[in-house]
């Protein structure tokens, strides 16, 4: 087995990862898993640069990390980072930042090797022949990948909860026309992610990320989060629906008083279920399969 230490730092969180991985067979046990909310990708829709804020929020959330994973005693690291930081000029910022803290480069990935290591985190578990869509909703982007063992197809679009949220609510609760808003962009970036991605060939929608799992967790009313029973969790498309329009029709302090909504994610929450609900509509998917291993897991696995 070999000890690693992944991190993804995505658009709204960021997250750590140390396991024991063992490289032939795919084990991984793990150790340590923790995610942060840090908003890397504040404003940087409308302003193309990482905020000043942002990357001290991020550099904080590093800090930390770098104490778990010495005390763990990691041999290995990969920092991955996604959309925020494709997108932003001043990413150069955020590398020196992060080098100076934990001593390795973040991998500013393509969205095609955030769909594929998205793909091999979330089904590594799966057994069975069936094909596979799974769907990994970010702050900033959303990948689509289908296949069984192996990727057969991916295709990553602008569309995420933090993202459409900045770009279209401006009221409280969202109002029937930013509602509608955030449709019509999920709608366009679906047909995008159609002509590169057969969506609605799969026998399995599996769900990936925090916008899933909270909409899990609120489906199966749960007093409190529990991974464990979010992980491989089936949700209904009729109790997706019924998420969704409980929480367009909710205040933020009715959000924040829901116990399993992440205080990070009260604000853009509401956005990441209409992209969940719109994605299960498009692909006439009975039910989502919400997965708790993702991108982390498959980075993990690829430093082993």
């Amino acid at each position: 087995m070999t000890r690693v230490a992944g991190i993804d730092c995505g658009t709204n969180s960021i997250r750590l990862l140390v396991a024991d991985v063992h490289p032939g067979t795919g084990e991984l046990v793990e150790l340590d898993r923790r995610m942060t909310i840090v908003r890397l990708g504040q404003g940087v829709d409308r302003t193309g640069r990482l905020a000043p804020e942002a990357l001290e929020r991020t550099f904080a959330a590093c800090r930390e990390y770098a104490a778990v994973i010495e005390e763990l005693g990691a041999e290995r690291i990969r920092f991955v980072a996604t959309s925020a930081s494709r997108d932003a000029e001043n990413r150069q910022d955020f590398v020196d930042g992060v080098v100076a803290i934990l001593g390795v480069e973040p991998e500013v990935i393509s969205g095609d090797q955030e769909a594929a290591f998205s793909f091999a985190g979330a089904t590594g578990e799966l057994r069975g022949d069936d094909r596979r869509l799974v769907v990994d909703i970010g702050g900033g982007s959303t990948e689509f990948v289908v296949g069984n063992r192996h990727v057969e197809a991916a295709r990553s679009v602008d569309i995420g909860c933090v993202r459409l949220t900045e770009r279209h609510v401006r009221h409280d609760p969202v109002t029937a026309e930013e509602a509608e808003a955030i449709r019509a962009d999920v709608r366009a970036a679906l047909d995008l992610a159609a002509e590169a991605v057969p969506i609605a060939s799969a026998d399995t929608l599996v769900g990936l990320a925090g916008s899933v799992t909270t909409v899990a967790a609120i489906a199966l009313g749960l007093p409190e989060y529990d991974s464990a029973k979010v992980h491989h969790s089936r949700i209904s498309a009729e109790r997706v629906a019924e998420v969704t329009g409980m929480l367009l029709a909710s205040t933020h302090d009715e959000r924040a008083a829901i116990p399993v909504v992440h205080p990070g994610r009260v604000d853009v929450i509401v956005a990441g279920a209409l992209v969940l609900q719109e994605i299960v509509e498009r692909v006439g998917a009975a039910e989502v399969v919400v997965s708790e291993h993702d991108i982390l897991d498959g980075i993990a696995l690829s430093v082993a």
